[in-house]
């Protein structure tokens, strides 16, 4: 090989499910990667290899049109999406020829941004190959809009913090415009990181994409609610900019505005005053064509709530109070219950092992960290 590019994987800490509703999250990296070994040449091609026989060898061409297949949600598809930011971003044509070879150890569809860091890994080897150079804040914007080819319409914070990470700290990743601040956590605290071993590929399935659409939803009738443009607003934190509130005024407003029980689509259509050919258009992606009903309630409690302890998190961190790791546990533990019961993100086996954490916590006296 002529280089090697690398990029972690990640664990949230809190905020989670926030980041592509316009909040700030709090993750850290990891130690597990993405690893790929590169050499360029003459060929007129890009040809993948991966050391797990799991995941079969590629071969694109380099002076075609990179096509990513979002009903095919293959290991060389989200490769070819960083390919493809990075040629769209310097109008690169033809790219260069390489040969790659992917390694990974860490574990897919777990929850810690497998396919994210492989989008960025392939983003820093396309850069280097083609002998062009961003900042690591310019690149993580890139990775983070292109592995949206893929199909998943996620917010930003695996890329960034894949790029944006330091040894030894977390990192409060805010959006508009991005930006990492060092988040020094508490001296003795020990985080253990569990695979409950259900797996969730994204890109495989609408479960993801049903969220951001009912965040989506949520946002217009809010802002309609409250007299706001709603045609241009698409994010919940908008409509807290818009209102100059604070995240306690949202969630009253939402219990003011929202009803627990669940939307149909018909009902969305007479409040914002639209078209089912509109709804189908403007607020649905496209393997969310299939939904009928959504809980804009539930969604959008979860998300104002999760944004104000991910502030809370930040502030226990920075003031450093004799009690912080029981604080930060309790947020954590918050958190957890939050994506359980609201935005219905967990599973029982993941309940499961929260559970038997906070009974082993409990008989030694720590404080339970989930994620």
């Amino acid at each position: 090989p002529q280089f090697y590019a690398w990029a972690p994987g990640r664990v949230n800490l809190i905020g989670e499910h926030i980041d592509y509703c316009g909040y700030s999250v709090l993750p850290m990296a990891i130690e597990q990667n993405i690893l790929a070994a590169v050499s360029v040449n003459n060929s007129g091609t890009i040809q993948l290899a991966n050391t797990n026989p799991q995941y079969k060898d590629y071969t694109v061409s380099c002076s075609e049109d990179i096509a990513i297949d979002r009903d095919n949600p293959k290991w060389h598809f989200y490769f070819l999406c960083g390919v493809k930011g990075i040629q769209e971003k310097f109008r690169i044509a033809p790219l260069a020829g390489m040969s790659c070879v992917v390694d990974g150890i860490i574990p897919p569809s777990s929850g810690l941004s497998s396919s994210s860091a492989l989008v960025c890994c392939a983003g820093l080897v396309t850069m280097e190959a083609n002998q062009k150079t961003l900042s690591k804040v310019a690149v993580a914007e890139i990775c983070a809009k292109c592995e949206r080819y893929i199909g998943t319409e996620g917010g930003g914070m695996d890329q960034s913090i894949s790029f944006l990470a330091e040894k030894g700290t977390a990192k409060l990743i805010e959006f508009q415009p991005l930006r990492a601040t060092d988040v020094k956590l508490p001296n003795g605290a020990v985080f253990v990181i569990s695979n409950c071993c259900v797996e969730m590929n994204k890109a495989a399935s609408s479960h993801y994409n049903i969220r951001v659409v009912e965040c989506r939803i949520a946002t217009k009738m809010l802002a309609q609610a409250r007299g706001l443009d709603s045609s241009r607003l698409l994010k919940l934190a908008q409509v807290q900019t818009e209102l100059k509130a604070s995240l306690e005024d949202m969630l009253t407003l939402v219990d003011e505005v929202l009803h627990p029980e669940p939307y149909s689509r018909e009902e969305i259509c007479k409040v914002l005053g639209i078209t089912s050919e509109q709804f189908s258009t403007e607020l649905l992606s496209a393997n969310t064509q299939h939904v009928t009903h959504f809980k804009l309630y539930q969604r959008a409690k979860h998300v104002y709530g999760e944004a104000a302890r991910v502030l809370q998190f930040k502030s226990v961190c920075d003031s450093e109070p004799a009690e912080s790791i029981t604080l930060l546990g309790d947020l954590m533990n918050q958190s957890h219950a939050s994506c359980r019961d609201l935005y219905e993100c967990s599973c029982s086996e993941l309940d499961q092992l929260v559970q038997i954490s906070l009974w082993y916590c409990l008989s030694f006296k720590c404080s339970l960290w989930s994620v």
